[in-house]
C-alpha cells in the first residue's frame, strides 16, 4: 500500500488501463490543504479500519473482482448523484451513466466509482468501466450453515412486502466487479465521513470557486425565443425589480441544433448587440449546447479524424481524450463566444440515453482515436467536456459557473452544476444531499409547476441550493405570471399574479442577501474540501439520527434547510441535532436532539441556525456587477461566542491564485458585541453594525 498523502493510500493490482479518472485529470492534488486535515487530533493520524491483507483481488474472465470487509452496522454513501436513495448499504450499485434511471440501481446522470463508509474510510475505484458494487448484498458460502429456524409464520403476502429492502444482520463483504480491466488502482481516504469526503475533494484538486455572479439568480428563457424576446424579458426583470444575474438561451440560438453548429441562427441576426446590451444591463449570458457536431459546423471537417466511429443525431462525437479535438472545440468557443461576452454554457445530453425513445447514445463498442471505447467514453465524457470548457475560460482569465448534464469522478474542481430532465421535487432535494459525498453540485431547478404553491415551494428550494435556477424553456412568460403551460403560451396571466410575483421577488432577494455567506462556503470548499451544500451525516458523522436523513441539508457553515414540497402541504417533520438552535427568520429558540413538526405557509421555508452562528446578510441587489459593493448587516444567534469569515477578491478572475484573498472576520463576543476584523479597507463590503 502506497501512501499518497496524509490519510490517502493507493493499492495497485496488476497493470491498470491507460484511461482512468486519475490518469486523465487536469487538476493537481491540493497538497497543502490536505496537510491541514486532522491536525492536532487527539487520536493521531487517520488510519484505515482494516488491514491491507483483508483486501482480496481476483482476475476472472469477466475482469477483476475486489473484495473488502464490511461490518453489519456500516452505512455507505456516495456513488455520485443518486436521486432515488441515500444509503447504499445492503444495495447493489451499477456505475453507469444513464439519462433516465427508473430503478434504484446506481445508474445516474453522474455516477462515480467512489463511496464513503461510516466505518472510517472512502474508496475510489479508478476506472471508467461500468463497475458493479455489491455493498453487503451477499454472504459467502457457509456463513448461514448453522441456521436452523423453522416453522416461522409467513407474514408477507404482497410482492412489495416480500421484495422490500432489508438490511443484513450477518457480516458481509463489499464485492466490486470491474469488467474488461486487466489491472486496477484503488485509492483509500481515511477518516470519518467528513474527513474522507474532504480528502477526496482535495485529492481531486479542491472544490470549485465560482464567480460571485454565478451564485445569483438564473433564468433560462423560452426555447422559441428570438433576440427581441430575450431583450424584452431581460428589460422586464429590471423594471419589475426581479433580481436575475444569468440569462440562459436554449437550443434555438444555433443555426442547427440536435446536432449543433455552434453558430448563431436566424432568430438572432444581431446577436452581438444583444449580448453587449445584456452585459451592460448586468446580465451574464449562458448558451445551451451539446457535444454532437453537425456537418454544417465550421470545424466539422477538422474533427473528422478526432471523433468516434459512430454518429449521434447526424453529428460527430468528438474524442475529448485527444489534445487535437480539445484544441479544435475549445478554440472555437474561446474565439467565437468567450471573448465576445458569453459567460458560460449549458452542456446538455452528455449523459447516455439507453432507455429514452430519442437515442443520444453511441454503442459501448464505439472506437475512439485515443484508444478509448464507448463504455469508457460514456462514463468519462461529462468530465472531459467540463474540463475543456473550464480551461477555455481559464485561458482568458475568467471564472465561470456553468451547467452540465453528466459528471463523474474527481469533478470537484470543475465549476459546473448538474441538472436533469427528471422532475420529482423530493428526488431533487435528495440529489443535493447525495451529490455532496462525491464532489458534485446539483441544481433542483424550477421547470414545470402544478400550481402557484408548487412554484413557491420549488423556488424556496433553489434559493438554498448551489445554483438558483429557473428553467423556463417551455414558457414565454415568467412562471409567476402564469404557471399553466398552455395558458402561458396564450399569454394569459393568473389572477394571483401580483401575489406570486411579490413572493418570488422576496425569495430572489433572500438569495441575493445570502451571496457573501455562500461565497465564503465555496471558498471553504475550494480550500478545505467541505461541500457548500451537504448531507447532515457529513457535518456530524457520529449523529446516528442524521444518517438516514435525505430531505434536510446544511447550506454553508451554519444553516440547516428543511424544504417543503407541494405534497407536504404546510407542515413537515424536522430533525435538529443536539444543542440549541434558532429559527433563521424569527430567532425563535429550539432545543435540538429531537424530531418535531413545523408549520410554514406557502411562501415560507423552515431554516434553522446553530447557537453562536453569525450570518452576514447583504442588502439585495438586482445583479452582481464588477463594481458592486455589498451593504452588509450581521445577524447573530444565541449567546455563544462565534466568528464567520468573509472573503474578498475581484469575484471574477483567477488573481486570487497568485495574490490570495483578503479575509474579513466577523466576531461576536460573549457580551453580544459584534466586531469586524480586517474590514477597514474593504472595497467590496460596507458594514452596518
Amino acid at each position: 500500500m502506497e501512501k499518497i498523502a496524509e490519510g490517502i493510500y493507493k493499492i495497485t493490482y496488476q497493470k491498470p488501463e491507460p484511461f482512468t479518472p486519475v490518469s486523465m485529470r487536469k487538476s493537481k492534488m491540493a497538497d497543502r490543504s490536505l496537510e491541514r486535515i486532522g491536525k492536532g487530533r487527539k487520536d493521531g493520524a487517520a488510519v484505515l479500519p482494516f488491514e491491507e491483507t483483508e483486501i482480496r483481488f481476483e482476475q476472472t474472465a469477466r475482469g477483476i473482482t475486489v473484495t473488502l470487509p464490511m461490518k453489519t452496522d456500516e452505512d455507505i454513501y456516495g456513488f455520485g448523484l443518486q436521486l432515488l436513495s441515500l444509503n447504499a448499504a445492503g444495495r447493489k450499485r451499477y456505475v453507469k451513466v444513464n439519462s433516465d434511471p427508473r430503478m434504484d440501481t446506481g445508474e445516474s446522470h453522474a455516477p462515480a466509482p467512489f463511496y464513503v463508509s461510516t466505518a472510517g474510510y472512502g474508496l475510489l475505484v479508478d476506472t471508467y468501466r461500468y463497475a458493479t458494487f455489491y455493498m453487503g448484498t451477499n454472504t459467502e458460502k457457509g456463513t448461514s450453515a448453522g441456521k436452523r429456524e423453522v416453522n416461522i409464520p409467513h407474514r408477507e403476502f404482497s410482492e412489495s412486502a416480500l421484495y422490500a429492502f432489508k438490511r443484513a444482520k450477518e457480516e458481509r463483504k463489499v464485492i466490486i466487479e470491474i469488467p474488461a480491466a486487466g489491472g486496477i488502482d484503488l485509492y483509500f481516504f481515511a477518516g470519518d465521513v467528513k474527513e474522507a469526503v474532504m480528502r477526496y475533494n482535495l485529492f481531486s484538486g479542491g472544490g470549485c470557486l465560482p464567480p460571485m455572479w454565478g451564485l445569483g439568480m438564473w433564468y433560462r428563457v423560452y426555447g422559441g425565443s428570438d433576440e427581441n424576446h430575450v431583450k424584452k424579458l431581460a428589460k422586464g426583470f429590471r423594471e419589475d425589480k426581479m433580481p436575475v444575474d444569468v440569462i440562459g438561451i436554449e437550443p434555438g440560438w444555433h443555426s442547427h441544433s440536435y446536432s449543433c453548429t455552434y453558430e448563431w441562427g436566424y432568430l438572432f441576426p444581431n446577436h452581438q448587440e444583444m449580448v453587449d446590451t445584456l452585459n451592460q444591463d448586468g446580465y451574464h449570458v449562458n448558451l445551451w449546447e451539446h457535444i454532437f457536431v453537425y456537418p454544417a459546423a465550421p470545424f466539422y471537417e477538422k474533427l473528422l479524424d478526432y471523433s468516434g466511429d459512430y454518429e449521434v443525431w447526424n453529428g460527430l462525437v468528438p474524442d475529448f481524450a485527444t489534445e487535437e479535438a480539445r484544441n479544435i472545440f475549445a478554440g472555437w468557443h474561446e474565439e467565437q463566444f468567450i471573448q465576445n461576452g458569453i459567460a458560460g454554457f449549458k452542456l446538455d445530453e452528455c449523459d447516455n440515453s439507453d432507455f429514452n425513445p430519442s437515442n443520444w447514445s453511441f454503442p459501448d463498442s464505439t472506437k475512439f482515436p485515443s484508444g478509448m471505447d464507448g463504455e469508457q467514453m460514456h462514463n468519462a465524457v461529462g468530465v472531459l467536456y467540463q474540463e475543456l470548457i473550464f480551461h477555455a475560460f481559464k485561458n482568458r482569465g475568467i471564472r465561470t459557473l456553468s451547467s452540465v448534464r453528466s459528471s463523474g469522478a474527481l469533478a470537484a474542481p470543475l465549476p459546473f452544476v448538474l441538472y436533469s430532465d427528471l422532475y420529482g421535487h423530493r428526488e431533487f432535494i435528495r440529489g443535493m444531499v447525495t451529490a455532496s459525498f462525491s464532489g458534485m453540485l446539483w441544481a433542483p431547478e424550477v421547470r414545470d409547476c402544478a400550481s402557484g404553491e408548487d412554484l413557491l415551494r420549488r423556488v424556496e428550494t433553489i434559493v438554498f441550493s448551489p445554483q438558483a435556477l429557473l428553467n423556463c424553456w417551455r414558457i414565454p412568460n415568467p412562471p409567476w405570471e402564469q404557471v399553466c403551460i398552455e395558458k402561458n403560451l396564450q399569454n394569459e396571466a393568473m389572477e394571483e399574479r401580483a401575489f406570486y410575483m411579490d413572493a418570488c421577488r422576496k425569495l430572489f432577494e433572500l438569495r441575493m442577501s445570502l451571496l457573501p455567506y455562500l461565497y465564503s462556503a465555496f471558498v471553504e470548499y475550494h480550500e478545505l474540501g467541505i461541500p457548500p451544500v451537504r448531507a447532515m451525516v457529513i457535518e456530524d458523522p457520529e449523529d446516528y439520527e442524521a444518517r438516514g436523513i435525505d430531505d434536510q441539508y446544511f447550506f454553508g457553515r451554519d444553516l440547516l434547510v428543511c424544504p417543503l414540497t407541494l405534497e407536504d402541504g404546510d407542515s413537515r417533520e424536522v430533525y435538529l441535532p443536539a444543542g440549541l438552535w434558532y429559527g433563521f427568520f424569527d430567532g425563535q429558540p429550539y432545543e435540538g436532539g429531537r424530531r418535531f413538526s413545523v408549520q410554514a405557509k406557502e411562501e415560507e421555508i423552515p431554516v434553522f441556525v446553530r447557537d453562536g452562528a453569525i450570518v452576514p446578510m447583504a442588502e439585495p441587489v438586482l445583479c452582481v456587477r464588477e463594481d458592486t459593493v455589498f451593504e452588509m448587516t450581521i445577524r447573530s444567534y444565541g449567546r455563544k461566542e462565534g466568528a464567520y469569515p468573509l472573503y474578498e477578491d475581484d469575484f471574477t478572475s483567477f488573481q486570487y491564485e497568485n495574490e490570495g484573498m483578503k479575509e474579513i472576520e466577523i466576531r461576536r463576543g460573549g457580551d453580544g458585541k459584534i466586531e469586524i476584523v480586517g474590514g477597514e479597507n474593504s472595497l467590496r463590503y460596507r458594514f452596518r453594525i
